[in-house]
């Protein structure tokens, strides 16, 4: 695979970092496609579909560490420079991918953005770019994904298209157990702290009580007002939803409020994350949440 013109600049730093991950992953070798995924779930993803062909470097996969505010690292650089096909979730959630491209003055290497790969677009004027929570987008983004390590890798296609039906066969699933929560809970009213779980609660048919300017105001890092916070400490204390769902990647003192009126009257409390827990694949994954979706609402 090809080595683009950093090397050459980073010089030294490479003997230094050439034996480094970047949060999951090896830059491999010349037989295998090299990915740089913005964060280790599309990372993840792609190593599901692509198996021995690829060598996958997951830039994020530190649960502290926020894609809104990351700052790219020479080890970053280094790992771009090498790579042959790049994954981003785009919709203003990874920027730092285009400033990685941007001081390499790549672009030339294929990328896959799962947003625009998605079809999904704002609505209202606001986009939820948290589309991995979304299985018929995921298996969507997960086509564009094989089809791009299938060009750079003819001799493993039959691999990558066993892997890739394996993997949307786990999205199948995940939005046939979907189905069957919005049978049994559809309508049921929820609150969440950001709207990071929002596609997957809205196709197991919960409605999201929560005040836009709050989970927005979260979300940003903004101040929430207090007329608004007054209004979503009303859902718990006069049980207008049946379960709160918070980020577990996020500190908010508003969303702290939040949990802790749940708590204090007796709504249940889930947590969700924004990055792929250790261990674990897409599938295993959101499995585990719609696990916890199902027993929150139970309860």
């Amino acid at each position: 695979m090809h080595l683009k013109s950093l090397v050459a600049a980073v010089g030294a730093a490479s003997l230094l970092l050439s034996g480094c991950g970047a949060g999951g992953g090896d830059d491999g070798d010349d037989a295998q496609v090299a990915i740089v995924a913005s964060t280790n779930v599309w990372g993840q993803i792609a190593q599901q579909i692509g198996g021995d062909a690829v060598s996958v470097t997951s830039i994020i996969s530190d649960s502290s560490k926020d894609p809104h505010s990351y700052e790219i690292t020479t080890a970053d650089k280094l790992h771009m420079s090498k790579a042959d096909l790049v994954i981003e979730n785009g919709g203003g959630y990874d920027d730092f991918m285009k400033r990685l491209s941007d001081s390499l003055g790549d672009e030339d290497t294929p990328t896959v953005n799962a947003v625009a790969t998605s079809g999904i677009t704002a609505h209202d004027g606001e986009l939820n770019e948290h589309v991995w929570y979304n299985a018929h987008a995921v298996a969507k983004v997960a086509d564009a994904i094989a089809a791009n390590i299938e060009k750079q890798a003819p001799d493993a296609k039959k691999q990558i298209h066993r892997n890739l039906a394996r993997f949307k066969s786990g999205t199948t699933q995940i939005e046939r157990t979907e189905a069957s929560i919005k049978k049994k809970f559809g309508g049921d009213a929820v609150a969440i702290t950001e709207p990071v779980p929002l596609y997957l609660l809205q196709a197991s048919g919960l409605t999201n009580r929560t005040p836009d300017a709050f989970s927005e105001a979260v979300e940003e890092g903004g101040d929430v007002s207090p007329a608004v916070l007054k209004d979503t400490l009303a859902l718990f204390s006069e049980h207008r939803v049946s379960a709160l769902f918070y980020n577990t990647q996020s500190t908010d003192e508003a969303a702290e409020q939040v949990k802790k009126a749940a708590r204090k009257n007796g709504v249940p409390v889930v947590g969700v994350a924004e990055t792929l827990p250790k261990g674990k694949d897409y599938r295993e994954w959101m499995t585990d949440n719609l696990d916890h979706v199902k027993r929150a609402l139970r309860r």
